[in-house]
């Protein structure tokens, strides 16, 4: 059972009409699970920021209709909540964040369109439950933008830049246990290794998890520029005249780990799709090849639908297509965004729809 407060109350089960209390409220519209706190009163946090990615196309992609119901499954700055929420009359949007940040933002982020928003701290790899605590059997959209906001990587204190000083942290929800500091000072050598090379694909990975071996048997490994510079040491110098910078793919692949972020993103596909409404279209922003590839393998393993080998004559799985793939290719930003934007170089958006 989830509770929400807010502006508008809305209670039921999963698969009810939905019953509005007609109680105003005007704290932050949260939802939490019944064994956490109930209710919460978050201040509103006025420096968290983001651009958004593609925002234009994203709209486009998610055909949106006035009265239809939406998930932002990755709020952030809710810049694109906001733009899908403009464009509903009657319809619904669910924000989810793990961030008590986007959190604290929203109220102020979505003040004018809060009469139709829900506000949701929980993990994206809930977003069935999430569906089930607003009594919603589905959605006719659903929009992952995946990785790190801009108000993580700007806010020093958050310990996800490899250029400001910050304590070694890297969670998304500051509530989890696992920080970056555990991972690094803790975790095998075998382990940070196969982390750095399988979520960083970093070519480097031996030789910068035995240097952080080496440096934390003298002395904790405790802030973000002590880490940065332990990489950048232990990489030989024709590494070191790369563009980008040389703790980049090592301090992603940390993230990621902290986080959880690829058996997360798996889940989320799988139930995102499930929960879309016929017709309805799913849209997923990825950065990396990481993410990427396992996008790509969700949509087209559901629009391909049998599962059975090549050589067989006739389909004898029985499994049919649950989605269509809109567009071959990827829709990816063009030169103006990129040079407003330079975090959008790396982004791809892909879009399938319920069949």
């Amino acid at each position: 059972m989830w509770h929400c407060v807010g502006p508008d109350f809305w209670q039921g089960a999963a698969g009810a009409g939905l019953r509005r209390t007609g109680r105003p409220d005007t704290s932050l519209s949260v939802c939490v699970p019944r064994t956490d706190a109930c209710y919460l009163s978050i201040p509103m946090n006025q420096n968290f920021h983001h651009v958004s990615i593609l925002p234009d196309a994203c709209m486009d992609a998610l055909h949106i209709l006035p009265d239809g119901v939406y998930v932002d499954a990755t709020m952030g700055g809710a810049g694109h909540s906001l733009r899908i929420a403009e464009r509903l009359t009657g319809g619904r949007l669910i924000c989810i964040d793990r961030d008590e940040e986007a959190v604290r933002n929203a109220r102020e982020r979505l003040a004018s369109v809060w009469d139709r928003v829900a506000v949701v701290k929980s993990d994206f790899r809930e977003i069935d439950r999430v569906l089930a605590g607003q009594a919603l059997a589905g959605a006719d959209g659903i929009l992952f933008d995946l990785g790190v906001s801009s108000p993580q990587l700007d806010h020093a204190g958050r310990g996800f830049s490899y250029m400001q000083d910050a304590p070694l942290d890297m969670r998304m929800d500051r509530q989890q246990a696992l920080t970056a500091a555990e991972v690094v000072n803790t975790w095998s050598r075998e382990a940070l290794r196969r982390v750095l090379f399988e979520y960083g694909e970093e070519r480097y990975a031996p030789l910068i998890a035995a240097a952080i071996e080496r440096e934390r048997d003298k002395h904790p490994i405790e802030s973000t520029l002590q880490l940065a510079g332990i990489i950048r040491d232990a990489m030989p110098a024709k590494a070191l005249r790369e563009k980008q910078h040389p703790a980049k793919r090592s301090f992603q692949a940390i993230r990621i780990a902290v986080n959880d972020e690829l058996s997360a993103l798996r889940e989320a596909m799988e139930k995102a799709m499930d929960a879309l409404n016929p017709g309805g279209r799913l849209a997923v922003i990825t950065f990396h090849s990481l993410e990427d590839r396992i996008v790509k393998s969700a949509f087209q393993a559901a629009a391909a639908g049998c599962i059975c080998p090549r050589d067989f004559p006739v389909c004898v799985c029985g499994q049919k297509p649950r989605v269509r793939l809109v567009g071959r290719k990827p829709i990816l930003p063009g030169p103006q965004e990129i040079a407003d934007n330079p975090r959008a170089r790396s982004a791809k958006l892909r879009v399938c729809e319920r069949l």
